[in-house]
């Protein structure tokens, strides 16, 4: 289950280090890394920073007193 959610993001972070080194370079696994780390933590931040009322607003649940 954890690797259907990481999946994407290696795949992203994988795409993003080949626009920035090539592949065959020694540190493109390092590289690879830092860059899915960033995006992990983006993720996981705007998970814990997401505010209620957008949640509310993007299903139509607010309701106008």
């Amino acid at each position: 289950m954890i690797s259907w959610l990481l999946r994407p993001i290696l795949a992203l972070s994988g795409v993003v280090a080949a626009l920035l080194v090539a592949r065959d370079a020694l540190n493109f696994g390092v590289i690879q890394v830092m860059i899915s780390l960033v995006l992990i933590t983006a993720l996981v931040g705007a998970a814990a920073f997401w505010p209620q009322r957008w949640t509310d607003w993007i299903f139509g649940r607010i309701r106008k007193t």
